[in-house]
C-alpha cells in the first residue's frame, strides 16, 4: 500500500535541505485505468527499469512494482501513445526524518511543473503531517494532479500535434 501526500512547488528544488538521492527519470503509461506504468531511473551511472501497477485512490492505494529488463522496457515503450514524461528527481531529508521526493516534470517545455511527495507508513500520520512552509498547495485529493492525469493530457496534445 502506498500512502502519500502531493504538493505543488515553486520552480526550484529545496537545496537547503540535505540531498539523499538524485536521478533522471523517464516514465510512460500503458494504461491509466488502472494505472500501468513503465519507468527508467538513472542514478550514478546505473539504470533501473520498473513496471508498476497502481490501484484506485488518492492518498492511499495499492502499488505493485516489478523490476524488468532494459529489453522488456524498450518493448513496452513501443506501446506508449506519446513521448515519455521526463523528470529531474531529487530526494531530500526533512527535519523530522521523512523523505521529501521532489520532481521537475518535462523541464523546458510549456507544460513544465514542479511537485513534491511525502510517503507515510499510516493514514493517521499522513493526515497529521504539517508540511513545511515552502511547499505549495496540497493537491493530494484534487482531480487532475496525478501523473497519470498529466500523461492523459500529454498524450492528447501529442496526438493533436501540439507537443
Amino acid at each position: 500500500m502506498e500512502i502519500e501526500r502531493k504538493f505543488l512547488m515553486d520552480s526550484a528544488f529545496p537545496d537547503w535541505l540535505p540531498l539523499i538521492e538524485e536521478a533522471a527519470v523517464c516514465q510512460g503509461y500503458i494504461a491509466v485505468h488502472p494505472v500501468v506504468r513503465i519507468r527508467s531511473k538513472e542514478k550514478q551511472g546505473k539504470t533501473d527499469y520498473i513496471l508498476c501497477f497502481k490501484g484506485e485512490g488518492t492518498i492511499a492505494r495499492q502499488e505493485t512494482e516489478l523490476a524488468i529488463s532494459q529489453e522488456t522496457f524498450q518493448e513496452l515503450s513501443q506501446l506508449l501513445e506519446a513521448p515519455m514524461i521526463r523528470k529531474d528527481y531529487r530526494v531530500y531529508a526533512l527535519p523530522d526524518g521523512r523523505r521529501l521526493e521532489c520532481s521537475c516534470v518535462d523541464r523546458g517545455t510549456p507544460t513544465e511543473f514542479w511537485y513534491a511527495e511525502v510517503e507515510f507508513p499510516t493514514l493517521d500520520e499522513a493526515y497529521a503531517f504539517v508540511p513545511p512552509a515552502f511547499l505549495g498547495r496540497d493537491v493530494t485529493e484534487e482531480d487532475g494532479y496525478s501523473m497519470s492525469s498529466y500523461w492523459e493530457k500529454k498524450a492528447a496534445r501529442w496526438k493533436a500535434g501540439r507537443e
